[in-house]
Order: C-alpha cells, then structure tokens, then sequence
C-alpha cells in the first residue's frame, strides 16, 4: 500500500510560481509512474501531467506545456510539479497519484491517491 501526502500549494498572484511536492511511502516508489491532476471547482478531476519510470517520459495537458515542469527523485520518494506563470484558471485542488503500470492520462489508470493541495490564483 501506498501513502501520498502533497504538500505546496497556496495562494498566489497571476505570474507567479509555486512548486508542488509528493512525498511517497509505504511502497517502492521508484517503480511507480507518476502523475499529477487536479481539480476545479464544480468540475471534473483531469490530468495534468505525468512522469515515467526512471523519468524517462514526461507528459503534459497542452494548457500548461511550457509553464509546469514535472520532475521526480527517487532517493527523496518525491515528485514535484514547478509550476510557473500561474492563471486564474489553473486554480485547483491538486492531486498526486502513483501507478504500477505505465503512466496515463486517465484517471483509472492510477493505482494510489494523496488527497490533494489547493493551489488558488488570484488575478
């Protein structure tokens, strides 16, 4: 069984940056591809971004290509999401997740939860 606490988000200023943790425990994280979402208010929960075994592969929703950066250390059992030039719009609970088979955009593909951090942008 898997443990995932996030950690890091807040309340900021269009513009500015923030970086989210995941701290992972109870299991081999380094086996594990990663994978960030979130959710807004009255909406859905979607994909953000996700990291591969050994971080070979990373992938990102196309609204925030260019401003987040997924990352991960193996060593600290963590995974981090750089996020930068933040928007209103990417107000949100984020929400770490860990998978045991290939990284996916879908959220059934995930294995294990954190039950998130919110991230609120004010304009």
């Amino acid at each position: 069984q898997v443990q995932l606490v996030e950690s890091g988000g807040g309340l900021v200023q269009a513009g500015d940056s923030l970086r989210l943790s995941c701290v992972a425990s109870g299991g081999t994280f380094s086996s594990y591809g990663m994978g960030w979402f979130r959710q807004a208010p009255g909406k859905e929960r979607k994909f953000v971004a996700s990291i591969s075994v050994r971080g070979g592969s990373m992938y990102y929703v196309d609204s925030v290509k260019g401003r987040f950066t997924i990352s991960r250390d193996d060593a600290a059992h963590t995974v981090y999401l750089q996020m930068d030039s933040l928007k209103p719009e990417d107000r949100a609970v984020y929400y770490c997740a860990a998978t045991a088979s290939h990284v996916s955009k879908r959220l059934a593909g995930y294995d294990y939860w954190g039950r998130g951090t919110q991230v609120t942008v004010s304009s």
